[in-house]
């Protein structure tokens, strides 16, 4: 009798142990034993980046990496349609011009920032004299630069008129750094390291080097996301992030490695996902240097420069063009596709012989991601062969942003994934003088320039806008001002398990909609 007593309490011992270590409590395997990724809608979606974000303000960051964390928290009062590649009312309900100057904006009603306080005309003018104002020293303060005047009409009104017709303006108010900010958050916290907006995901911490977690904003104006927790994960390796999506730790990685494409093919538990983009990566000489205001010695490193071989080295990630203006972007033109200065090695040799420029070394900066690597080590060897003497550095991505910024170095590799999609707006931030010192990294200035990007920017004349940009374009091009490498293919890979992300040519995903199959 004790014995069956002794066997029928070990029996529901081994039934309660069952029960708490069941399959339940873990990821689901595949057949082959691997994680298959997340299940209940507890769980967190992993994001994986090479890079951690540099801050989380929309007014005062200005990377590809703090954006994916801050398009998720903040919205703008405009958005471009990926495929259309039409801009639509977002935060804002409609808008109208009384003139070409003025333009009135209607804005959604019952909205509310994560802090719970309204959203409403009085953030949207807080947000962009904040961004506009000197004092802020904004990245992009550069997109608000037409704006004379904004004034609160109404509590769902705004009136903003700018000195002069701003073709671009819809363009403008679309960008990452355009997005609305609570007032009563900006004003109680530093929003860089705690942010607060509207989106369909609010932060919930920041382990700088490590991780950034997001939760779902179940009050979200447009209806709650599926997800429930995010993270971007800083994982510095990309082989070992690629390892990661593939047991099943991480879901999802963007800006994938040409040199990891037949890897990531093979893998069967994802889906790859390409689409020409927007973005554009150039090696650019710093202007501010009497050596590289010889256009001799411009042109010598452009005939060095065989960026055929390069792109033969991205798998099909990258688009061949000497343009600045890339296909996907307004202003380009057919014309600017093969006008650039074409490779020739010995004509670089005759030059740099002729000239000296052999003499002093080249100190070449560049990002410490793959891509940007990568085109540093190739085009230091075909300097080297053609004479020069080419010394790298690389640094981590906050650090080479601000070493770029402020002009130490030589030539460097920059990159710009125009989020607006329009020429104005990738000539302007980047090579207009008026931007020396904050988003001109290239630290150029030419009058002649100048005048024509202005004169894009200031017309309706959308047909105008292509001609003035495709001059500008040419003249960059002729003079050698940066040798552009390639345009990018905007390019994820997510677990098979989800659906639902949205990728734009402009390089920005959404998780909104991302579900779980």
């Amino acid at each position: 009798m004790k014995r069956i007593v002794w066997y029928s309490i070990m029996l529901m011992v081994m039934l309660v142990l069952a029960a708490c270590s069941g399959e339940s409590a873990s990821a689901p395997k595949d057949s082959d034993g691997k994680s298959s990724g997340g299940t209940a809608s507890n769980e967190t979606f992993t994001y994986a980046s090479t890079s951690d974000a540099v801050g989380l303000s929309p007014i005062l960051m200005n990377d590809a990496v703090s954006a994916n964390i801050t398009e998720h928290v903040y919205e703008q009062l405009f958005t471009r349609n990926g495929d259309t590649q039409e801009f639509e009312p977002l935060l804002a309900e409609s808008y109208e011009n009384p003139d070409e100057n003025t333009w009135v904006i209607k804005l959604k009603e019952g909205i509310k920032f994560h802090d719970g306080t309204p959203f409403n005309a009085e953030a949207v003018k807080y947000t962009f004299d904040k961004l506009r104002d000197p004092a802020t020293a904004a990245p992009r303060a550069s997109l608000l630069e037409p704006v004379d005047t904004i004034t609160v009409l109404d509590e769902h009104t705004v009136e903003i008129k700018t000195k002069y017709p701003y073709g671009p303006f819809l363009a403008a108010l679309s960008h990452t750094n355009a997005a609305i900010v609570s007032p009563t958050a900006d004003k109680k916290q530093d929003l860089m390291k705690d942010p607060v907006g509207t989106g369909p995901f609010k932060f919930v911490s920041w382990t700088p080097g490590d991780k950034v977690e997001l939760e779902a904003n179940e009050e979200y104006w447009d209806g709650a996301p599926e997800l429930k927790k995010v993270m971007l994960k800083v994982v510095p390796e990309i082989s070992t992030a690629i390892s990661m999506l593939q047991t099943g730790e991480v879901q999802f990685i963007d800006n994938l490695p040409t040199e990891q494409v037949k890897r990531l093919e093979s893998m069967d538990n994802i889906n790859i996902e390409k689409k020409d983009g927007t973005s554009v990566y150039y090696l650019t000489f710093n202007h501010s240097l009497e050596r590289n205001q010889d256009a001799e010695f411009r042109k010598a490193v452009a005939l060095a420069v065989d960026r055929d071989a390069f792109v033969s080295k991205l798998n099909g990630l990258g688009v061949r063009s000497d343009s600045v203006i890339g296909p996907q972007v307004f202003g380009f033109d057919e014309s600017a596709d093969k006008a650039g200065t074409a490779y020739d090695v010995e004509a670089a040799k005759a030059l740099v012989k002729k000239n000296g420029y052999g003499d002093k070394p080249i100190k070449l900066l560049t990002a410490n991601r793959d891509n940007f690597i990568l085109m540093a080590e190739i085009v230091q060897a075909q300097l080297t062969e053609a004479g020069f003497k080419v010394e790298i550095e690389s640094m981590e991505w906050a650090t080479f942003l601000d070493t770029a910024r402020a002009g130490d170095y030589d030539l460097t590799f920059l990159s710009w994934s125009n989020v607006t999609g329009d020429g104005s707006e990738l000539l302007y931030p980047n090579f207009h003088s008026d931007n020396v010192g904050s988003s001109n990294r290239s630290q150029y200035s030419n009058p002649e320039f100048d005048e024509l990007v202005v004169q894009s920017r200031t017309t309706i004349d959308q047909d105008e806008r292509l001609q003035i940009l495709d001059e500008a374009n040419h003249l960059m091009i002729d003079e050698n001002v940066v040798i552009p490498m390639y345009h990018g293919i905007v390019t994820a890979a997510l677990d098979k398990n989800y659906s639902g992300l949205e990728i734009d040519p402009n390089g920005k995903w959404s998780l909104k909609k991302v579900s779980r199959k």
